[in-house]
């Protein structure tokens, strides 16, 4: 190609573009040209992956998922792994590894709940976990050492006013040091976090009493909505706060997790908002469905053929 003929067809695109962009057409054409890579939350192979580190994120790369965020593993750490051995596992996959959950204080499990079975019909046993309140420094050093843009706390206490202080105070300590270490911080949701205590909505204060700009929101859109309050009026009221969010449905009774798509959500709707929440990358996830894989591919369709988010 003769360097007149290149110059000319550089310029006609570059006029192009401009054109549209004088319509408004631009933007809408580029977000065609590049959606989102799809994410998945591995608590959706909670039970599974431990057994088969690799063999279970092959499986996963091959449904077509490109971002990981990891959680709780039954062998400690980083499924049994160092974090930096994890992460070559994960990119010589063709994935990378976006964000990592950690607890916020001690576990212990909500009232009424019990512990999952395992494989052998039994309560699922967990290894001692690192949380924020006792092992926060520890917990920011390994995520640097993965090289992962975000760490997400989990969950934190909210179930008395005391306990919420207490939270807001970690979560802020924790977002001080992410931040020193090139890392972002953020908060994720459960319903709990919208029922009031002590005539306080616990998320109302956890997003007014941390650092908007240290402590991120990672907003599952499931839990929200059963919380009752409408993710799109969040996102409106505080804009730029969510660059996360934990994509999963709901059934009518709002009492059943589904696979994306399956349920009643209206994702489309929320989608369409996601440049005003900030939303930088999203995560699939099902808390352990009977069927992890049919589950993931499911909602990998969805979005992709369907939402094409």
């Amino acid at each position: 190609m003769s360097y007149n003929r290149r110059k000319f067809l550089q310029s006609a695109g570059t006029l192009a573009l401009g054109c549209m962009a004088l319509s408004g057409k631009a933007a809408s054409i580029l977000d065609f040209m590049a959606p989102h890579p799809v994410g998945l939350q591995l608590f959706t192979v909670f039970g599974i992956i431990d057994d088969d580190v690799k063999g279970t994120l092959t499986k996963i790369a091959a449904i077509g998922y490109k971002e990981m965020e990891s959680a709780f593993s039954k062998k400690g750490g980083y499924y049994g792994l160092k974090p930096k051995e994890f992460k070559a596992m994960v990119n010589d996959l063709g994935m990378t590894w976006k964000s990592h959950h950690v607890l916020g204080a001690p576990f212990k499990l909500p009232k009424g709940y019990k512990m999952p079975a395992g494989a052998d019909g039994k309560p699922m046993v967990l290894p001692p976990m690192l949380n924020l309140r006792d092992n926060m420094q520890q917990l920011v050093d390994e995520a640097a050492e993965g090289g992962i843009p975000y760490l997400v706390c989990a969950n934190a206490p909210t179930g008395t006013l005391e306990e919420i202080k207490s939270s807001i105070e970690i979560l802020n300590k924790t977002g001080e040091a992410t931040k020193k270490a090139g890392i972002q911080f953020c908060y994720h949701n459960h319903d709990m976090e919208f029922h009031e205590v002590e005539g306080k909505v616990p998320y109302h204060l956890l997003l007014t009493e941390t650092h908007p700009n240290n402590v991120k929101m990672e907003l599952d859109l499931a839990w929200v909505t059963k919380g009752g309050q409408d993710p799109v009026e969040l996102f409106k009221a505080h804009p730029g706060r969510f660059p996360l969010w934990h994509v999963k449905d709901l059934d009518a009774s709002r009492a059943n997790i589904m696979p994306v798509g399956s349920g009643t959500i209206d994702f489309k709707r929320i989608f369409d908002y996601q440049k005003i929440a900030g939303m930088k990358h999203f995560f699939v996830e099902n808390d352990m469905p009977k069927d992890a894989f049919a589950s993931i591919a499911s909602s990998y369709t969805y979005i992709t053929q369907v939402l094409k988010a």
